[in-house]
């Protein structure tokens, strides 16, 4: 018996075309700017102390933290700090009407359906808890952050461990056989899998079938709660 969906967001819910063409490069264009005019902001100066700490450098300057963030990116690094600060720059874009969070149609109709079905809704994304609820609150469906009861990011662990899913598990009120964990990628599936959650494979853009069990939208998904 399902009591909690956890899902994950790129590829999931949403295009991973929106992160990769329309968020990273948003962030990778004005991150200079951003942090040369908000380092003595604390969340950005916490975020920055972060930064020194991850490469070994307390005295870097802002220039070498600007190029590293810069790096990260570019090679899509799955770093707290940096996703963090994409976060922060993402916030700005959003409220300015820049562009609104991509949710596939099937997505927001299964969630809502789901939720006032009584499911609990937990997402679980590398990018920022706040990067998380900001895709949900300035998604193309309006305001979607009522559905969810909790968030997750890196902070709990990495997404391909099985610890990770362990933390969650831990952190919620259900078995883990109560969970149903909703990915396209297979590691990440594994990992949930090997920690005691069931499981949903999206193949959205083509990706190989696992052995897990499988659909190309959420409207194919069928859950008894």
């Amino acid at each position: 018996m399902i009591k909690a969906i956890l899902t994950d967001i790129e590829g999931t819910t949403s295009k991973i075309s929106f992160v990769h063409e329309v968020l990273f490069p948003y962030a990778r264009q004005h991150m200079a700017e951003f942090i040369k005019s908000q380092y003595q902001n604390e969340a950005v100066t916490e975020q920055i102390e972060a930064i020194k700490t991850q490469i070994g450098d307390p005295t870097a300057s802002l220039e070498t933290i600007i190029q590293t963030l810069e790096h990260w990116i570019d090679t899509d690094k799955k770093i707290t700090p940096l996703k963090a600060l994409q976060g922060m720059i993402w916030k700005h874009g959003y409220e300015a009407k820049e562009f609104t969070g991509h949710v596939y149609q099937d997505a927001f109709d299964n969630l809502t359906k789901w939720q006032h079905n009584g499911l609990a809704l937990y997402v679980y994304s590398s990018g920022s808890v706040a990067a998380q609820k900001l895709i949900f609150g300035y998604s193309d469906f309006g305001d979607m952050t009522a559905l969810f009861t909790g968030y997750f990011d890196t902070k709990i662990g990495l997404k391909q461990e099985a610890q990770s899913y362990e933390n969650i598990i831990e952190a919620l009120p259900y078995h883990a056989t109560e969970i149903l964990f909703l990915s396209d990628v297979v590691a990440e599936l594994n990992a949930a899998a090997n920690a005691g959650m069931q499981t949903y494979q999206l193949i959205r853009e083509s990706q190989p079938k696992s052995q897990h069990p499988n659909a190309n939208s959420f409207d194919q998904i069928t859950i008894q709660p």
